[in-house]
């Protein structure tokens, strides 16, 4: 195809709301599949078991779909109005990811990428198929090689009209359509990612440990971290910008224009001890059509008792507390390490001593009583 025939894509990219639209060769050779493998090998994947299971496919755009021959790869931004880094100074709330305080994007990008891939396939009458990042594909090094950006010194893209804050959606077709020119490194001697991350989980630039990583950790660990993270964490309960947010290139990004993209009111800082006392339906009402809702309100509520026992914060004891004897061992565990954290751990023998001896006399009350 023309690149007359690549602008018309683009102009449709456009209408739909993508701010950036590039093209890649999908069946060049590439180094990337490589460096996964290496990653899975050092075991640096973590719990993510999925990523072992699917690496063959993940390997490269044509070992999941041999017929492919080009990637359009498309952009979103859902750049903050503000720097969001500043909000953990208020240890009484939780610091909420930057890409999930609004509408799960999965849902935004996936729609439109359908919409402009029937379009595609009418003008070349040629197959597409449609990928947001829950499908096996490696849409980063894509995105390098398409042009849009390039993989920082912290493994996430980054965009010099963009910043940190691009989601991406990528679309492949077996027609034939001229590559754009790839995006080189622009990083040079900066390594301010690295020097902000809490838990130092690059091993080097370039390299993540996602075992080290707190946005694994709030957001794909399952069970009761390791202690060594949990101070780490400050008031971060799902997800973690720090990386993304102190790099340079963010002087060029903008707030993100789509609505449905933009931080709720309630996802701002909101209160750990409202959060604390989420039940599983007022979780679900609270994060409804948010990326939040998948990792359910046992994860969630750990997650929130870990800020809470970094909180430093007295008037929290209380709601810690009561989570002593909620029905989800992961929430009494972390209960149990917030409360060390506010009261010290002969504080919390006290503590605990006081709540059997309460049980007891309410256990003879109701004896007596009967």
């Amino acid at each position: 195809m023309t690149d007359s025939e690549k602008d018309l894509i683009r102009t449709a990219a456009s209408a739909l709301g993508f701010e950036a639209c590039r093209f890649a060769s999908a069946s060049e050779p590439w180094s990337a599949g490589e460096r996964l493998a290496h990653f899975v090998e050092a075991g640096r994947h973590g719990e993510m078991g999925w990523m072992e299971t699917t690496l063959e496919r993940r390997a490269h755009p044509t070992a999941m779909w041999d017929g492919a021959r080009t990637a359009i790869v498309l952009g979103l931004n859902y750049g903050p109005k503000t720097d969001p880094l500043p909000e953990m100074a208020d240890r009484g709330a939780g610091y909420i990811s930057v890409y999930a305080r609004g509408d799960d994007y999965h849902e935004v990008i996936k729609g439109r990428l359908k919409t402009l891939a029937g379009q595609i396939a009418a003008r070349t009458s040629q197959e597409v198929k449609v990928f947001v990042d829950t499908a096996p594909l490696m849409e980063k090094p894509l995105a390098q090689r398409a042009g849009l950006g390039w993989q920082g010194k912290h493994t996430n893209l980054l965009s010099r009209d963009h910043g940190s804050w691009l989601f991406l959606g990528v679309i492949l077709t077996a027609a034939e359509l001229e590559p754009d020119p790839p995006e080189g490194d622009h990083c040079g001697t900066c390594t301010a990612c690295l020097d902000a991350c809490p838990t130092a989980a690059f091993p080097a630039p370039f390299q993540l440990d996602a075992r080290r990583c707190l946005s694994y950790l709030t957001i794909e660990f399952a069970g009761p971290w390791p202690t060594e993270f949990r101070a780490a964490t400050g008031s971060r309960i799902y997800g973690c910008d720090d990386c993304l947010a102190v790099c340079p290139w963010n002087k060029f990004a903008a707030a993100a224009r789509d609505a449905r993209l933009q931080a709720r009111d309630a996802l701002v800082s909101p209160r750990l001890a409202d959060l604390a006392a989420l039940d599983d339906a007022a979780f679900r009402a609270l994060f409804s059509k948010s990326p939040v809702k998948r990792i359910g309100r046992d994860r969630f509520v750990r997650n929130v008792l870990y800020a809470i026992g970094n909180s430093g914060d007295v008037g929290l004891i209380p709601v810690a507390e009561r989570l002593l004897d909620d029905p989800a061992p992961v929430v009494r565990g972390a209960a149990v390490w917030a409360l060390s954290r506010l009261v010290g751990v002969e504080g919390f023998a006290e503590l605990r001593l006081s709540r059997l001896t309460q049980e007891r006399d309410e256990a003879v009350r109701s004896e007596w009583s009967t």
